[in-house]
């Protein structure tokens, strides 16, 4: 075998790949825009009570054994966003979206976009970055809002006006 043999062959298998995972692409975004028109079919918002939020494996969740066999066997061993709540008078432990996870307020109730047993949506959800912004924004006014020093309090100018 020469060398531009070699060149052959490995530019074939890539080719090959090339064109199984362009394949592959399509089928999984098709699949995923069917099941994303599926969630928005079945979704509705619902208050809950935030008990407890922890990214755990499946396996070793409080998730129904229906679930836990029907899950793919990648999720059964990644780590994934679950969040213990009360819906109505039960107590069920709910599987999250990564952003709504994030933004879940611990011991309150929240409106929620709930699809089966999957939290798809928050009402008033903002991402981390306005978050940061806000709490930025805040902590700002409130430092522009106090004067750091005692003398700080005292404005010159009221006290000649005043007299």
């Amino acid at each position: 075998m020469t060398g531009w043999d070699i060149l052959f062959l490995v530019f074939i298998i890539v080719a090959a790949l090339g064109v199984g995972l362009y394949f592959l692409n399509r089928w999984a975004s098709t699949k995923m825009v069917e099941q994303q028109e599926t969630m928005d079919r079945v979704k509705q918002m619902v208050t809950i009570f935030v008990i407890d939020k922890k990214k755990e494996r499946a396996v070793n969740s409080t998730l129904p054994k229906e679930v836990k066999s029907k899950l793919p066997k990648i999720y059964r061993f990644i780590k994934m966003p679950l969040v213990k709540a009360k819906v109505g008078s039960q107590i069920v432990t709910l599987i999250s979206d990564q952003k709504v996870f994030d933004a879940l307020p611990l011991k309150k109730n929240v409106k929620v976009e709930l699809a089966g047993m999957y939290i798809a949506g928050m009402q008033g959800l903002k991402s981390k970055k306005e978050m940061q912004a806000l709490s930025k924004a805040r902590k700002a006014k409130n430092a522009a809002a106090e004067p750091k020093k005692w003398y700080d309090k005292i404005n010159p100018r009221k006290l000649i006006k005043s007299k």
